[in-house]
């Protein structure tokens, strides 16, 4: 079980598809048994109770002293209302270890990343969109037309997922994609269209669009989705009471999927959202709310997916764009359904696990490694903390080790780590399980010398929980031993003494 940290907010000006596709992420991650909780700053506009709601756990980031108001869409500094700096101490002394930090935020780079890293030697995942710089192991950027060479890699090692392949979006939408592709490709005489500005709409870009639509010769069925965080939402709403025969608002939905392809155009802002639309073949047309949303603008509509219509044109160009979406339905629809299929998350998880488990593996020992074990088992720094200080005989070693290889419930692993740019394996400890009674085991666990420090004991134990999640696993550590007391806790084994250690079957 991985323990991961998420740190995105979602405000008045940030709008709420950072929270949104992170809780997609979160709820795949739950569901591999990992243990999710949001790091974000509770704010106006924020979705503090819909995460808790989800079932997630928030640790609530501090007030600051002055709130900053954004100068532009782009201020994304004033995003994060304080300094990159203080914001990542805060986070560096806020969480239990983690393993994972996964940021999804435009006020967050590299100078974060590292110092979040030093505190807690974990991993870091960057959701990214704007190709900034990061000192993550993972990015992750779902944009359209988007290439890993963009991205400027401060480590080599840093692995750049781009493209719409990766698109974080809900799992309904992968089971609509096939139903979706075998559909009628056709449009009906009267569309169906659904309007989607976002969660905040601060432009009120919604009703701009309705009175567009009210004054055609025929307004076509529309549905209207705006949530009561939105500062316009009370004048769509009269709006919508007024226009009930063509129009129906709803203020939130849970199973999207279904709602889009309820409908056979959408209206809306562009961002996570246009994959999904993609994902279910729904044609669209596409206005930017925010500077950063004008290069998905641009790539929709370079591929024949989407039209755009500028924010300040839509009472002059969006019936213009409608009529053009409509002429060519049938080819946009097939566009879309090519860009996405909904397997992104299914794909970033791959990558997840590899980052944890891909260098490190726990192979069953054979006689061959004799003479390595006794060499490791002879050295001061491994004598220091064991329960037996006596170094033993070299024929007394191989005695003891081929009694314990031939022991058939008895487990005794070779830690392995993998070289990734040259595959060579080098083998840097042990992990062995003896048996005490049915289902229940004693651990013992050393790290070759120069190994020290890497986390190679913590993904060690990881890969015991992964070969053995029905046992229970005890564990003796010597109090002076503060690493490995520290390690075994964090590895969530439970203190049953000053000196003991068990972990019960995983779930």
């Amino acid at each position: 079980m991985l323990k991961v940290v998420i740190r995105a907010d979602a405000s008045s000006y940030i709008g709420s598809g950072h929270i949104m596709r992170c809780l997609v992420l979160a709820d795949r991650l739950k569901l591999d048994g990992h243990d999710v909780l949001f790091a974000t700053r509770p704010q106006n506009g924020d979705l503090v109770t819909f995460i808790k709601q989800r079932g997630f756990s928030i640790y609530e980031l501090q007030q600051p002293a002055n709130w900053l108001v954004p100068t532009s869409t782009a201020d994304y500094a004033a995003w994060l209302q304080v300094t990159e700096c203080d914001d990542a101490q805060e986070c560096a002394t806020a969480f239990d270890s983690p393993d994972l930090v996964i940021t999804d935020h435009y006020g967050i780079g590299a100078q974060w990343h590292k110092v979040v890293r030093k505190a807690y030697n974990c991993k870091i995942i960057a959701i990214d969109d704007l190709v900034r710089e990061h000192a993550a192991d993972l990015i992750i950027d779902q944009t359209l037309l988007r290439e890993p060479s963009e991205y400027h890699l401060l480590n080599p090692k840093t692995t750049a997922l781009t493209g719409t392949q990766y698109a974080i979006i809900n799992t309904h939408f992968s089971s609509r994609h096939l139903s979706q592709l075998a559909a009628v490709n056709t449009l009906k005489n009267r569309p169906r269209v659904l309007l989607s500005m976002g969660g905040i709409d601060a432009p009120n870009a919604s009703l701009q669009v309705l009175k567009v639509l009210k004054d055609s010769v025929n307004p076509p069925i529309t549905t209207v989705l705006l949530s009561t965080r939105a500062p316009h939402y009370k004048s769509v709403t009269k709006f919508a009471i007024e226009q009930s025969a063509w129009l129906t608002h709803i203020d939130f939905v849970d199973d999207m999927a279904t709602l889009m392809c309820e409908h056979d155009i959408a209206i809306g802002a562009p961002g996570s959202t246009s994959w999904e639309r993609a994902c279910v073949g729904l044609p669209s047309i596409v206005i930017a709310l925010a500077d950063n949303q004008q290069t998905i603008c641009k790539n929709l509509e370079a591929v024949g997916a989407a039209i755009s219509v500028e924010l300040e044109a839509i009472s002059k160009s969006l019936m213009k764009a409608y009529e053009q979406l409509i002429t060519d339905y049938s080819k946009m629809r097939t566009i879309n359904l090519q860009l996405c299929d909904g397997q992104g998350v299914k794909r970033l998880m791959k990558h997840i696990t590899q980052l944890f488990s891909g260098s490190l593996t726990l192979r069953l020992a054979t006689q061959l490694d004799v003479e390595q074990v006794y060499a490791w088992q002879c050295k001061p720094e491994t004598r220091r903390y064991a329960l037996n200080k006596d170094v033993p005989s070299l024929a007394e070693h191989r005695a003891w080790m081929t009694k314990k290889l031939a022991s058939k419930n008895d487990y005794f692993y070779v830690i392995e780590l993998t070289n990734s740019t040259d595959e060579k394996t080098t083998s840097v400890g042990v992990v062995r399980l003896d048996m005490t009674a049915v289902d229940t085991y004693i651990i013992s666990i050393f790290i070759a010398p120069d190994h020290f420090g890497k986390g190679v004991a913590k993904l060690a134990l990881k890969q015991v929980d992964i070969l053995h999640p029905t046992k229970i696993i005890h564990a003796v550590v010597l109090k002076e031993n503060a690493a490995s007391q520290a390690l075994f806790s964090r590895a969530g084994y439970q203190r049953i003494n000053e000196e003991q250690f068990t972990r019960q079957p995983v779930e």
